[in-house]
């Protein structure tokens, strides 16, 4: 079951604890009254908080600090997009008191939300979201890549046709300035949820708005001189990213991770490489790397990750994926 029922166990622990602390009241009552009297100190989270994948909970975890408990709903190191919810999974989700999402990019979690109807926030309704070929037209109107001629290749138009023109973006995250805006809207929600700590949300979503705005300074910064502007990637999932610091993305893959990519687009992206001068295909760690390395081979360049947190796993966390990103975009693209 890819869920991780935080709740379930804090109530697990919780309940243990009730345990030794009425043996302890058996055995010895002033030990009792002291276990009692440190309890009260201790903040009981007020909301359950279900969060459909990470950076959705990463928000949540910032912005309800000691007032909440956080379900997260993708497990650590499963890609988003695969997500499978049991019926136990759909209960316990029934149980919280927000579910935050975002329509359209799990399934699973959509049909979950209309079939409960219970309190939901859809980031898709505060972020404004993209639709994937508006990337690359953004970019092309900013920095004149209409160079980058496609139509010189006879199988280019055909291929990028599946490049999911008319399909929404969902990778919006990748962006600071939008997460910020989502940040601030989840303070909201949780303020509205919990008016006794209210203060304590939006201070919180304040301070991770300041944090995020700090990370988006270091990308302006840091890919400000650069010898190039052309990324090439396993799919284009960084579009938002892309757009927000003057890059341009290429991808084996369109917005879906799972699509194989044809023997023409693989012979693009060989020929594309070539022609700009690149030095690195980037990969992902949720995604099979297995395409992008066999190119790396053939073009005689190297790979990298470029992570598009969807995901993360051990001690990592959305600010040091980023700024891992950051060193790698500067490495690839030459960056001063």
């Amino acid at each position: 079951m890819n869920t991780i029922a935080r709740p379930a166990l804090t109530a697990a622990v919780l309940g243990a604890l009730s345990l030794s602390a009425c043996s302890a009241g058996a055995d010895d009552a002033p030990a009792s009254a002291s276990t009692s009297s440190q309890e009260t100190e201790v903040a009981t989270p007020t909301l359950n908080i279900a969060a459909a994948f990470y950076p959705l909970a990463y928000v949540a975890e910032h912005v309800a600090g000691d007032h909440g408990t956080i379900q997260e709903l993708t497990a650590p190191g499963v890609e988003p997009h695969d997500l499978e919810l049991s019926p136990v999974a759909v209960r316990e989700m029934q149980q919280a008191d927000v579910v935050l999402y975002l329509s359209d990019f799990q399934p699973a979690v959509d049909d979950a939300v209309a079939a409960t109807d219970v309190e939901s926030l859809d980031a898709a309704t505060v972020v404004p979201l993209k639709d994937a070929a508006d990337h690359e037209t953004a970019v092309d109107a900013d920095d004149d890549h209409a160079d980058h001629d496609h139509a010189d290749d006879d199988h280019a138009e055909d291929d990028h046709a599946d490049h999911d023109h008319g399909t929404i973006d969902p990778h919006f995250w990748l962006d600071p300035t939008l997460l910020a805006t989502y940040a601030s809207a989840v303070g909201e929600e949780f303020a509205q949820l919990d008016p006794a700590n209210a203060a304590d949300y939006i201070a919180n979503a304040s301070a991770l708005v300041s944090d995020l705005t700090g990370l988006d300074s270091a990308f302006s910064d840091g890919l400000a001189q650069c010898e190039r502007d052309d990324i090439f990637v396993t799919h284009e999932a960084f579009g938002y990213l892309t757009s927000r610091y003057g890059l341009h993305q290429e991808g084996l893959s369109g917005i879906d991770p799972d699509a194989e990519p044809s023997p023409a687009r693989v012979r693009e992206i060989r020929d594309l490489m070539a022609a700009d001068g690149a030095t690195t295909v980037f990969t992902e760690s949720l995604v099979s790397a297995n395409v992008a390395e066999a190119l790396a081979s053939d073009a005689g360049v190297t790979t990298a990750v470029l992570d598009p947190v969807e995901g993360v796993v051990g001690d990592d966390d959305y600010m040091s994926v980023m700024n891992r990103n950051l060193s790698s975009l500067q490495g690839a693209l030459d960056c001063a």
